[in-house]
């Protein structure tokens, strides 16, 4: 592996610092998920830092486990993992202090003040947070609406969702139900089309949080292009005209103020983000959330 940050041929008064790429070793006798989602946010913290990731999941024989330790003896770095079973665990720490590398149980703390706190013992199950119950079904189920109620289809029962998102085309509405279904609630989406009538039923929900998606112009043009590109459409139109635009965007703030629906500005939000503040709303704060009025 070239060692980036020591090449000799570089100026002395570079002003940007060349990013730093390392192997970082998730070993789970699960998905994998949790490991994943927590190195990401660590390796988030620092700048010009580019993990090269390496993912064993659902390791759950010495086999499995050997395997894992051939890959990372040839791909020294940082091993995290959540191994459970005793003896897989003591062989993993083991194999990782011949190698001299890093090996990091990253549940351990917390796990140990929650015992602590609790005064409870731990299981020792695999996979015991993925257990089939009544939240992973809720979850399913909600995956399930948010799929048959995308981009204003399935309006016959738009009243069963727990929020319906609206807004124009492009402001993220499809990823973002599919990440609160996967938090279990029920998404909806309703596009905001020039010259399509919004869908009466909007208006007579009691019990359903209607919350409207607004954007910037000039980022929503850039997205828009980005979208064209990819499908090799390359004509002008009204869909990224800068007048036409921002019409589509007055229209929707307008509509938005007339109802009083929260409003979210996904300008600068990632989905995460957005279904963060959706959430928010769903448990009655509002935090960060942007009402225009």
């Amino acid at each position: 592996m070239p060692n980036f940050l020591g090449a000799t041929d570089l100026p002395t008064t570079s002003p940007q610092r060349l990013a730093t790429y390392f192997h970082v070793h998730l070993v789970s006798d699960s998905t994998g998920e949790t490991l994943n989602a927590m190195a990401r946010a660590v390796c988030a913290r620092f700048e010009n830092v580019l993990p090269i990731e390496h993912i064993y999941a659902l390791v759950r024989s010495q086999r499995q486990l050997d395997r894992a330790l051939g890959d990372i003896e040839e791909a020294p770095g940082i091993v995290l993992h959540t191994i459970v079973d005793d003896k897989l665990r003591h062989a993993l720490e083991e194999g990782c202090r011949r190698l001299d590398m890093p090996c990091i149980p990253a549940l351990d703390p917390l796990v140990s003040a929650m015992q602590r706190y609790l005064g409870a013992t731990t299981t020792s199950r695999v996979g015991a947070h993925l257990r089939l119950d009544n939240d992973y079904f809720n979850r399913m189920d909600a995956l399930n609406y948010a799929i048959g109620h995308d981009d204003g289809q399935g309006g016959q029962d738009l009243d069963q969702a727990d929020v319906v998102l609206v807004g124009v085309s492009r402001t993220s509405k499809t990823p973002t139900c599919i990440y609160l279904a996967h938090r279990g609630v029920r998404a909806a989406n309703v596009p905001l089309v020039p010259g399509r009538p919004v869908p009466e039923k909007l208006f007579t929900m009691k019990n359903t949080l209607i919350v409207g998606l607004t954007i910037s112009p000039d980022r929503l043009i850039q997205i828009r292009r980005n979208r064209l590109l990819s499908l090799k459409e390359n004509r002008e139109s009204t869909y990224i005209d800068v007048d036409s635009v921002r019409e589509e965007i007055v229209y929707a703030r307008r509509l938005y103020e007339r109802h009083g629906w929260p409003v979210i500005d996904v300008t600068r939000r990632s989905v995460e983000e957005t279904a963060a503040a959706v959430l928010n709303l769903l448990h009655g704060g509002h935090g960060q959330v942007e009402v225009l009025g």
